[in-house]
């Protein structure tokens, strides 16, 4: 890079890429740890926090203690670029950090990523995954100690097989054994972690704790779940269904129509995810908890491979697997999807139930997703009423078109004037929303405005 660009850098201030410091030490140090083993940055030596340059004093030797004490410190040993840059009649030194390809790098047995514009000492687990990661590994690829083919349970492994064979993403031939060694479940007659969880003889001892709560300490029934993968999603299911309320709706059909507390389909969707993703070194259960109006559901291990809680609001994100194997089997039963559409489908799913809420974060070395609603879905008949909860908050652009679509899902007769006085913001506001609509090619209006209506444009 030229001073111009080395200048401009400094202005912008610091990031997950770059950091400022006014003298050479250890935090310097563990900065170009954190950078190698995150995604590689600049170090500005002799520039304050606040951007301004107070420069450094150099002598013929300097460069060359820095280089050998990070060389010293740090394992396996890093060898940053280090050059010089004159300004203002004032000296800095910037440190160029690359990524390592193979993590994590320590200082003095610490291990450091980058995080926004801080350093993160990193847990045992996050090492772990990490290096698992930077290897191309998961730990359910291992071979799982002192076992062999013979603690397998044939018979979950033939009807494994046979789903596998009729959902038609994969066929697999030959004898149960060549077709675990196939997918890589099994290594010279010796499972896998991953073939261990889903087709042992004897339990693993890996929990789903489940339970109904009236309140955070009162307990009205609970149940610890455990067995190969898939029995264990399907006793889930039927614990948490037979816990959850059921509104029936009749109207001119003989039949009448079961509208469940949640939509079923966005719930097995937050099981699955729970399961396939569980960090399995860790002995903490998956606990799910459901309450009077949500069901919580907290897993060990938290997200995984540079994924973040923004990245998830999103629909457009690089999917992560820490479970690589245990998620192929259970993609290879159409269980689930491979490509990180999963919250895009619970998000489709809840767009059904009009005040029901989907949220989730890291917290407590895991990650807890909750669902829940302030208003149960009693009637499939929509009400705009049912959009009327509180609105007084300042909706962000992209929540409001959200919402503009949604009220045109209810009803497609409805006026610019109906949804500004739902949303709380002006008509001129709601016209001017609408046409972004119609130029992104989203929605149209058929008609006039005062007999016509909208129509919602599907993707093609």
């Amino acid at each position: 890079m030229n001073k111009k660009e080395l200048l401009h850098i400094i202005s912008q201030g610091e990031s997950e890429q770059v950091e400022f410091k006014e003298n050479f030490g250890k935090q310097v140090i563990e900065t170009i740890v954190a950078f190698a083993n995150t995604k590689g940055g600049n170090i500005f030596i002799g520039v304050k926090d606040n951007n301004q340059i107070s420069g450094i004093m150099l002598n013929s030797e300097t460069l060359q203690n820095w280089n050998n004490q990070i060389k010293l410190s740090t394992e396996p040993s890093v060898f940053p670029d280090i050059e010089l840059l004159e300004t203002e009649n004032k000296t800095i030194a910037y440190i160029t950090v690359n990524e390592f390809p193979v993590k994590p790098i320590s200082v003095k047995g610490k291990y450091y990523k980058r995080i926004k514009n801080s350093n993160h000492l990193l847990s045992i687990n996050e090492i772990n995954d990490i290096y698992l990661k930077s290897m191309q590994l998961s730990w359910d690829s291992y071979p799982h100690s002192n076992s062999k083919y013979e603690d397998l349970d044939e018979e979950k492994i033939i009807q494994f097989i046979q789903r596998v064979n009729q959902n038609g993403r994969f066929k697999l031939l030959g004898t149960p054994i060549e077709c675990l060694t196939k997918l890589k479940l099994i290594d010279n007659n010796i499972p896998t972690n991953a073939a261990m969880i889903l087709f042992a003889k004897e339990e693993m001892y890996y929990n789903v704790h489940v339970g109904r709560f009236k309140t955070a300490s009162l307990i009205i029934d609970d149940k610890m779940i455990r067995g190969n993968l898939f029995e264990v999603v399907e006793k889930t299911m039927q614990f948490i269904v037979g816990h959850i309320k059921v509104a029936f709706e009749f109207t001119n059909k003989i039949q009448r129509t079961e509208i469940f507390e949640y939509p079923i389909p966005a719930i097995k969707e937050l099981v699955l995810n729970s399961i396939v993703h569980k960090d399995y070194t860790s002995p903490t259960d998956i606990q799910i908890k459901i309450f009077d109006n949500k069901i919580t559901i907290f897993n060990p291990g938290k997200l995984f491979g540079g994924l973040t809680i923004e990245d998830l609001k999103t629909d457009n994100y690089q999917a992560q697997s820490r479970n690589k194997l245990i998620t192929e089997a259970f993609y290879l039963t159409k269980d689930i999807e491979k490509y990180g559409s999963g919250y895009r489908r619970v998000r489709e799913h809840i767009s059904d139930y009009p005040t029901m809420y989907f949220n989730f974060e890291e917290s407590s070395g895991g990650y807890l997703v909750t669902i829940g609603y302030k208003k149960q879905k009693i009637s499939n008949i929509k009400k705009l009423e049912d959009f009327t909860e509180d609105f007084t908050e300042d909706f962000t652009e992209e929540k409001r078109v959200i919402k503009i679509i949604e009220l045109i899902k209810t009803n497609n007769k409805i006026t610019t004037s109906e949804i500004a006085k739902i949303l709380n913001v002006t008509r001129r506001t709601i016209a001017s929303d609408i046409k972004v609509l119609k130029q992104e090619n989203k929605v149209k209006r058929i008609g006039s405005d005062k007999f016509g209506h909208w129509e919602i444009i599907k993707p093609k």
